[in-house]
């Protein structure tokens, strides 16, 4: 008899978080994954992190997370997003070698004595008496208390190019089966959602002299906290751009007949903000010029990966078009584009800790919750893996405010109302950015990270942080200058300003640059600080009065949105209308800020609830 205390299911980025953070508590996790799939694989565009993305990643750095150790050193290209625009929607962006990431994420796991992994296909999941048992295809059964299920884009998968449909997960591996047939249990039906992927080319057939280099960026810091800022772990590369044109869009406007897209062979909904070259073909009709970035998949991988031109064409289609490309017109298409179709949870049926509400001790986590990206999934993982451990240790729920957040953010947005397409992270979901950032997200999620009380390397790393934080923050507050005064006279710009202020002050000024203007300011006072921490002191100092202004309403917010209600009271109340009674009872909201987040419910039933008038 094989027995766990939790039993993760699916060896992805969500796997991977959930596994090894609920191995640190202890507790004897084993994660089965499907055989001949890679631990933490990236079956689509090769990097790690992005806008809002790169925001995740950091946080999970800040709470001990696995993603962006693995990123630091798979790690082939560095960039940062949205430089030209405000610090708070900058991201950092990392091109990964797939095949290191994966071996590393592997060896990872291999270290944590508390993981023991299984690739095994998962044929069949029930329960009695509490206990889920999990039977495998080579006939092993295995017991746990606690299952979280992260399966990606395997169950019931259906892989599309052209009239060819064949059964899959991704290209070259099989599928799971259904979602209602790995556990009968569950009598709803499952939603249907798509994701797709493009032709893969040949980097010998391309000429890169038509396109535009994008070279590595030596300044974008690493992820992880303990890696040498702006040390790099494997040989760097560069990134191409080039564009489609009118003659691109004229053969794939020509054979829509033939797109699985619009020819009815797929039903299931896609992502929105990440559309198939087909999709921009007919969403944007009098548009013929789109981006495509060619970008390499690995040091020992002899293919590019051509972000940009997703497809379910007809291989001969996906041949025609490519050729179109500047710079693609010689190319050779090793693996052909696919769209893939796969089941996905209804997750107004989770609660915040992503824990089913009908099944004690069942959690989802990753794209089968509906999300698009492996940052997205790698957060909900360590989100189910924690919660999975404190049921098991008797220890409160542990959730995170939107508002400290993207992590939760995104979780609420998923809990709260049903889907309609695949969920994609952007900064503008986030109504407190100026505050939500990467470069302060050690401070933002420190208090979450403390509530774990694991002691581990990266507690100690936070608690330095944050003292060192505070103790630069009130130098700059204390210390005053006149802009006359060597050696400030020598900060460029400082002869704008002709009267007595403080350091904070100064870095407030818009025509400055913060960091930089730090940097100097601690050049001239001889103090030294970690990079990391003066980057976001400065950055702060920037956005104080912004987040200043705004923040006695946040934590009002705050409180209001973090009080717990007992929605089978409100379906009881005279007070509330049946329409939004009906939704409640749809979504089962456990605090104020998900109730008033449920799509149709009326300010009259949030005055009602806040006022404790039921």
């Amino acid at each position: 008899m094989r027995l766990f205390d939790i039993i993760v299911l699916g060896g992805g980025h969500a796997g991977v978080e959930a596994s090894a953070i609920a191995s640190r508590f202890h507790l004897k996790v084993a994660l089965i994954t499907m055989p001949n799939v890679p631990i933490a694989s990236a079956p689509c565009n090769p990097c790690i992190g992005g806008v809002g993305k790169g925001q995740v990643v950091k946080e999970l750095d800040a709470l001990g997370g696995v993603m962006p150790i693995i990123a630091d050193k798979a790690g082939i290209q560095y960039r940062t997003l949205n430089e030209s625009k405000g610090f708070a929607v900058q991201s950092t962006r990392v091109q990964i070698d797939k095949d290191v990431y994966a071996l590393e994420a592997e060896k990872y796991l291999q270290e944590e004595t508390n993981v023991e992994i299984v690739k095994a296909k998962v044929e069949n999941i029930s329960i009695e008496n509490d206990t889920y048992r999990v039977s495998t295809s080579d006939g092993e059964h295995f017991y746990s208390k606690k299952i979280i299920l992260t399966v990606g884009t395997f169950l019931n998968g259906r892989l599309h190019t052209g009239a060819r449909v064949r059964d899959g997960g991704r290209d070259g591996c099989e599928s799971s089966i259904s979602l209602e047939q790995i556990f009968s249990q569950i009598k709803k039906r499952p939603l249907r959602f798509k994701t797709g992927t493009p032709p893969r080319i040949k980097i010998e057939t391309v000429d890169f002299s038509k396109c535009e280099e994008q070279k590595s960026d030596e300044l974008t810091e690493n992820f992880h906290w303990s890696h040498q800022n702006l040390g790099r772990n494997l040989t760097q590369v560069s990134c191409y751009l080039t564009r489609t044109n009118e003659k691109t869009m004229g053969f794939i406007r020509e054979n829509k007949e033939k797109s699985p897209m619009f020819n009815g062979q797929i039903n299931a909904v896609g992502a929105r903000y990440c559309p198939s070259i087909e999709d921009k073909a007919f969403r944007y009709l009098d548009k013929n010029i789109h981006h495509v970035f060619l970008e390499p998949e690995g040091h020992n991988r002899d293919t590019l990966y051509p972000s940009g031109i997703s497809s379910s064409l007809p291989e001969d289609i996906q041949e025609l078009y490519v050729k179109t490309i500047p710079g693609l017109e010689n190319s050779s298409i090793k693996t052909y584009g696919y769209a893939v179709e796969y089941d996905v949870v209804d997750t107004t049926d989770l609660c915040l800790s992503l824990e089913h509400k009908k099944f004690s001790g069942l959690y989802f986590a990753g794209q089968v919750n509906g999300t698009s990206g492996y940052e997205e999934a790698a957060g909900q993982g360590f989100v189910a893996g924690v919660n999975a451990a404190f049921s098991i240790l008797g220890r409160e729920e542990f959730s995170i405010s939107r508002l400290d957040s993207y992590i939760g953010v995104m979780i609420e947005d998923l809990v709260s109302n049903t889907r309609d397409e695949p969920y994609r992270l952007f900064t503008a979901r986030s109504e407190n950015r100026l505050y939500v950032r990467e470069d302060n997200a050690v401070l933002r999620l420190f208090p979450y990270r403390e509530s774990l009380m694991l002691n581990l390397p990266v507690d100690f790393y936070n608690r330095d942080f944050v003292k060192s934080f505070e103790t630069l923050s009130e130098i700059l507050d204390t210390e005053f200058f006149h802009p006359s005064e060597c050696p400030y006279r020598d900060i460029p710009g400082i002869n704008k300003l002709n009267k007595r202020l403080n350091l904070s002050e100064l870095l407030r000024q818009s025509w400055l640059n913060p960091v930089e203007i730090l940097e100097l300011l601690l050049n001239y006072m001889g103090l030294k600080y970690p990079r990391a921490v003066v980057r976001s002191v400065a950055i702060s100092k920037k956005y104080e009065g912004y987040i200043g202004r705004a923040s006695g309403q946040l934590e009002k917010i705050r409180k209001l949105d973090s009080m717990k209600i007992d929605w089978s009271q409100l379906k009881d109340s005279k007070n509330i209308s049946f329409e939004c009674k009906q939704r409640i009872l749809k979504i089962k909201p456990e605090t104020f800020g998900q109730l008033k987040r449920i799509e149709g419910i009326r300010p009259a039933t949030l005055s009602v609830v806040a006022g404790g008038a039921l």
